[in-house]
């Protein structure tokens, strides 16, 4: 099977189901097409896709958390487990992915998709909001135990995704960390954590993160 942009979708605003007095954009529902660019750097910069909702600003957005992926393999995993349809976009992903492992991934692998493209960058960290947005009890723990959370991207070179674009990796990192491992890493798992740091792919601003975990 080819790797492509099963769907392109855009949050709708809404009061986040975590209890927060904010907005939320975890609500994403599929439109033909997204425009990526590079948001600043800082997380409160805003999201990499035009028109899209961010409402965390502390942990969402900016350069390094620009356009989220899910793959439509992981959504039927989660599916058949709990018995009730995920449309695209159920995970508040913006691209959703066919069949590409997004877990296998390596950080910093640049993939080029429509007239843009993107680099791998960092995991998703399961929050409030997600658990309180599939409403199933024990949701986070199970997330996290699964291993698999999708992906996290830079917008290397600004352009528009269509669904059915072809997914096209371009070069590979020095280096063997991939996204299963960051996950991994992200969640608590001190040998994951050396193993980043070890690997020196990730930005200053979360390296610190995993040095302080390590002895």
């Amino acid at each position: 099977m080819n790797a492509i942009i099963l769907s392109t979708n855009l949050g709708r605003p809404q009061l986040d189901p975590g209890g927060s007095q904010r907005q939320s954009g975890i609500d994403k529902r599929p439109v033909d097409s997204l425009e990526v660019f590079a948001p600043g750097p800082n997380y409160g910069d805003g999201s990499g896709v035009v028109g899209d909702t961010v409402g965390d600003v502390k942990h969402h957005g900016g350069a390094q958390k620009a356009v989220y992926a899910f793959s439509r393999e992981q959504l039927d995993y989660w599916q058949d487990r709990l018995g009730r349809e995920l449309a695209p976009g159920s995970f508040g992903e913006n691209l959703t992915t066919e069949g590409i492992d997004l877990a296998a991934l390596l950080i910093n692998q640049r993939v080029r998709v429509g007239t843009a493209e993107l680099e791998v960058s960092t995991s998703r960290q399961p929050c409030r909001t997600f658990g309180a947005w599939m409403r199933e009890a024990g949701w986070l723990k199970a997330f996290i135990g699964h291993g698999h959370c999708g992906a996290y991207f830079r917008v290397a070179k600004p352009g528009v995704i269509r669904a059915g674009d072809p997914i096209e990796l371009v070069g590979r990192p020095d280096h063997d960390v991939d996204m299963f491992t960051l996950f991994a890493a992200n969640t608590g798992d001190k040998q994951a954590a050396r193993r980043v740091v070890e690997a020196r792919c990730m930005p200053e601003m979360y390296r610190g993160r995993f040095e302080a975990m390590l002895p």
